[in-house]
């Protein structure tokens, strides 16, 4: 994934390839905006254009093995921190705790292993709980040299003011109706090669799913068994979220029955409501692929 691909955030865009082009990269960043927005997957992106082993041309080459691990999230100087429950009780509630801000500290102040920084991408920030903010504030104010950290949060005012200061805000806005058919038709694309080639396929291109993405998956899901309800119902195109596709969707239904379209949109539902505690975005997407696969009849 490149900043190239992101075609729905051209100011945030714009903004993070000239810091690559100018060599200006702040010490940390805030993305902010909307779940669905893309902020994890554009962190992603410029961590991966940090890390490349050509950095200096401004953009990542996808080639080299810095991007190849970056893409894998392998990269030893790529570090992910995303809530997670009280490891007392796997069930309970997902928070970025003062353990993990000092292990972060840790790491931060150690040198860069492959590249010339070491990256540091916090899913949910704003899961911060009890001293984690102000811990971390502490790196913030004096951050190891060659570390750059990157928040992804709904809102500024999420975290403290003090934190927030600190760092550059990047805002995203809400994905327009034009992302939204293209994320539409990816899903569309993936459901497609999973029924076409199997689970094998399926296990392959989920491999490296963030929980972000994993969320306009759902979504796209639930919006696909909305239009079959709809068009086995016998509804005009105009009321369906794919309109164009109406003569598709229409074929489709006939395969379905009523209850059980109903029961993957309640699949849906729990799925979505499962990406907010502790489950696997990988494995959330594949139990809502391997339904819908397994009923293309």
């Amino acid at each position: 994934m490149t900043l190239d691909l992101i075609r729905d955030q051209p100011r945030a865009v714009a903004l993070l390839r000239r810091a690559l082009e100018t060599d200006r990269v702040a010490h940390a960043y805030a993305f902010v905006g909307p779940p669905g927005a893309g902020r994890m997957t554009t962190a992603l992106a410029f961590a991966q254009a940090l890390v490349c082993c050509h950095e200096s041309r401004g953009a990542p080459c996808e080639a080299c093995h810095g991007c190849r691990l970056a893409a894998l999230r392998q990269h030893p100087d790529l570090h992910v921190i995303a809530p997670t429950p009280p490891e007392t009780n796997p069930k309970g509630a997902r928070a970025i705790r003062l353990d993990a801000i000092r292990a972060l500290e840790r790491e931060a102040a150690l040198r860069p292993v492959m590249a010339r920084r070491k990256l540091f991408v916090l899913d949910e920030a704003e899961r911060m709980t009890g001293e984690a903010p102000e811990a971390f504030l502490k790196t913030l104010e004096e951050p190891p040299a060659g570390t750059v950290i990157i928040l992804v949060l709904p809102r500024a005012r999420a975290l403290p003011a003090t934190v927030i200061s600190r760092c550059q805000v990047v805002r995203f806005e809400a994905r327009g109706a034009e992302a939204a058919a293209v994320g539409r038709a990816q899903a569309r694309t993936l459901l497609a090669e999973v029924r076409a080639e199997g689970a094998e396929t399926m296990f392959r291109k989920t491999e490296r799913l963030d929980r972000e993405t994993a969320e306009g998956l759902v979504d796209a899901y639930w919006l696909l068994c909305r239009d079959l309800v709809l068009a086995k119902a016998g509804a005009p195109g105009s009321l369906l979220a794919d309109g164009p596709r109406a003569i598709e969707l229409a074929r489709e239904a006939e395969t379905w029955t009523f209850d059980d379209l109903l029961q993957v949109i309640e699949l849906c539902r729990r799925a979505r409501e499962a990406l907010g505690s502790n489950v696997a975005p990988r494995l959330t997407v594949e139990v809502i692929l391997s339904r819908l696969a397994l009923r293309a009849a």
